[in-house]
Order: structure tokens, then C-alpha cells, then sequence
């Protein structure tokens, strides 16, 4: 589940949003503001109803931060360095650059998540019930009771025992303690989750078939999430047992042309050298050392006429920011750490020498060699 942009970073962890999440948060907004709450507490202004829903939506939202963050809290604990974040439909995911390294850690990182959200609900639900008791605004105690609610459903439908929710990484913990075979056990938590979102789609159609209205569309778009991220998650679990013990040094281009820091970007896009070739360069400082990235896409945004004054070292992604491998680091742990784009290239390194540039292209052409020389029946 790839980010559709950034809201930030907390704790060294970037903090990304799906457009997916509009939908939801339009909705429950919505639904707050122009349905439950004039239904159940008629004769405010419309003002304060929608006060009231935007708020809602925003505090569930935090809450599935919270979430999310508890996951990533434990999995750091556990040994699991996590790249991101990604608030979406059915909650959110945090992304891990590798895998946990036994069941029982797996165990612990899936299950702090639904656990947290547990202990919001009740909080909430106690909330509701003190602000009642002191006779709090009726709109607010209705919120409040109504965050207690959605987070219980949260933590109860994270529980299920499908990929990519929660309840399929313990799921896949358990079978993985089981089997001994964390490949096979993937397999397994994937399939469960294809399953249950093609449950949901058919119980979503015969809903709206039967005058459910939208809230069977709503259940049938659901699983059709829960389809797609499984099947994306299980064919990730597919080409991590194919790479699983390839170094990255066996899929990298080598000894990659650079760019110096200093060339300007009009020289870079006239060079026949350059532009013919790849679409990502690595750039090297006046040492010959690895400074960053540039991309023949961002050189082009440049103004010609400003192109003849501008380097390379302006316009390239700085080494902090590019992905850097060592050649005997496993490419199956790579793997999660990559996305498309000419700006994702990974740089090779080996004692602080730049010896290889690494695509998504370069470990599609690895596997593609690895299942053709694998040996058949």
C-alpha cells in the first residue's frame, strides 16, 4: 500500500496517507453531521453538527495513528526497522523493511495494534459515560460514545484472521510456528484474506440486492480492498522465497556511470553519454565519493534558460534521502524498501565506494533468470 502523499514524520517514522482515506473521512463526516447526529439529537444548527462530525473523523483518524505507531513502536523493539506508515480504507499499515526474525516477535508486533485500539475504545466508552454523567453537551457525549464505538469495531475487525489485517499476521505467526516455514505460512494468512474479501463482496451484494442500499456497496468495496491488498502482500511473499539468500551484488548493475556534483544541468542534458543510457545517474562529489541521485525527469525541470547555471548537485536527490545497500545485504530484505521511479534507484556500496546502481528492472530480470534456471520435475 504505497502512500498517495506525506503528512510528515513522527519519531524518525514518515507518517503517509492513501487517497483512500478521503473517501472514509468524507463519509464518516458526512454520516455524522447530516445523519446520526440530527436523527439522535434534532434541533442544533447545522454548524454544529458538522463541528462535531469533522471532528470526529479527525480524532478517529488519530486514533488509527496510535494505532499504527504502537506497531511500529514494538517492531522497533523487536528488531524490525520500519520505513513508514500508510493511513488508508481499512485503517492503516506500517511498512517494515524486513521481516521479524520469529514467530513470537511477529506475534507481538500484529498484536499491540488491535490491543491499542481496545484500550482506546474502552477509554472513549468510559469517556462517553463520565461526560454523561456530569451532563456534558449532548452532541459531544454522543461523539465521544460514538469514537468508543468505532474503535471496539476497529479492534474486532483488525482480529480477523486475513492478510494484510492484523489478525492475518497472527494468523501467519501462528502457522509459522507451526509449520517452521515462513513462506508457506504467508501463503496461508494470504489466502485466508482473498477469501474473506470475496465473503464480504458476496454478502455485500445479495445486502444491496435486498434493499441494503449503500451499506452493501460499502461492504463489497471493502473486500475488494481486502482482495487487492492480500493478493499484492502474497505475491510480495512469492518474490521474497524466490530471492530469499540472493546477495544484492548478483542483480546490480556494476561500476554505474556517475555525474559530477559540479557539471551543470545543461551540459547533462546535452551529453550523449548521459542521455541515452539510463534515466538515473549516481553523482559524485570532487572526491569521487557518492553524493546523491539525479534523474534525467528532474534535470528537465529546470528552465533552459536557467539550465546553463544550475549543477547537478542542486537539482540531484541528496544521499540522505536515496536508498544505499551493501552488496552481501539480502535482496529479499531489500525488496519492501523499493518503489518504481527512476528516483528510487538503490545505490551499491562496499567500504564507501560506490560499485553497483540497483532497479526494480535489474531484481525482475534476477528473478525471471532464478525461476527459469530452477530445476524442473
Amino acid at each position: 500500500m504505497r502512500a498517495t502523499f506525506t503528512l510528515g514524520r513522527i519519531s524518525g517514522v514518515r507518517i503517509g496517507v492513501h487517497w483512500s482515506v478521503l473517501l472514509i473521512f468524507g463519509i464518516i463526516a458526512f454520516g455524522l453531521a447530516q445523519g446520526r447526529l440530527p436523527q439522535v439529537y434534532p434541533g442544533h444548527s447545522p454548524v454544529e453538527y458538522w463541528v462535531a462530525g469533522l471532528g470526529a473523523a479527525v480524532v478517529f483518524f488519530a486514533s488509527l495513528l496510535a494505532h499504527e505507531l504502537a506497531h511500529a513502536v514494538v517492531a522497533r523493539r523487536n528488531g524490525v526497522v520500519v520505513d513508514d506508515i500508510v493511513l488508508w480504507l481499512l485503517g492503516g499499515v506500517a511498512r517494515l523493511k524486513s521481516e521479524a526474525s520469529s514467530p513470537a516477535a511477529e506475534l507481538r508486533t500484529a498484536g499491540v495494534g488491535p490491543l491499542v485500539s481496545l484500550v482506546l475504545g474502552g477509554l472513549f466508552v468510559l469517556g462517553a459515560w463520565l461526560l454523561a454523567m456530569v451532563s456534558a453537551p449532548e452532541l459531544l457525549v454522543e461523539v465521544v460514545a460514538w469514537l468508543g464505538g468505532i474503535n471496539l469495531l476497529l479492534a474486532v475487525f483488525n482480529s480477523l484472521p486475513a492478510a494484510p489485517l492484523d489478525g492475518g499476521r497472527l494468523l501467519r505467526a501462528f502457522l509459522w510456528w507451526r509449520t517452521g516455514d515462513r513462506l508457506r505460512a504467508t501463503a496461508g494468512a494470504t489466502m485466508a484474506g482473498r477469501v474473506l474479501g470475496w465473503l464480504l463482496i458476496g454478502l455485500g451484494l445479495v445486502a444491496f440486492m435486498r434493499g441494503g442500499g449503500l451499506g452493501g456497496l460499502w461492504l463489497a468495496l471493502i473486500g475488494w480492498f481486502l482482495i487487492a491488498a492480500a493478493t499484492a502482500e502474497g505475491r510480495q511473499a512469492q518474490l521474497r522465497g524466490v530471492l530469499a539468500g540472493v546477495p544484492v551484488r548478483d542483480a546490480m548493475t556494476r561500476d554505474p556511470l556517475t555525474v559530477p556534483a559540479a557539471l551543470t544541468v545543461a551540459d547533462l542534458l546535452a551529453d550523449p553519454l548521459y542521455r541515452y543510457r539510463h534515466s538515473a545517474f549516481p553523482v559524485t562529489g570532487a572526491d569521487g565519493a557518492p553524493v546523491g541521485l539525479v534523474t534525467l525527469d528532474g534535470a528537465r525541470q529546470v528552465p533552459p534558460e536557467n539550465s546553463g547555471a544550475v549543477t547537478v548537485g542542486e537539482v540531484m536527490v541528496p544521499l540522505s534521502r536515496t536508498t544505499v545497500a551493501g552488496t552481501d545485504d539480502s535482496l529479499a530484505d531489500l525488496l519492501p524498501r523499493m518503489e518504481p521511479g527512476a528516483e528510487h534507484r538503490v545505490l551499491v556500496m562496499d567500504k564507501g565506494r560506490l560499485v553497483g546502481i540497483l532497479s526494480l528492472s535489474d531484481i525482475s530480470r534476477t528473478v525471471t533468470w532464478l525461476m527459469n534456471a530452477a530445476p524442473r520435475p
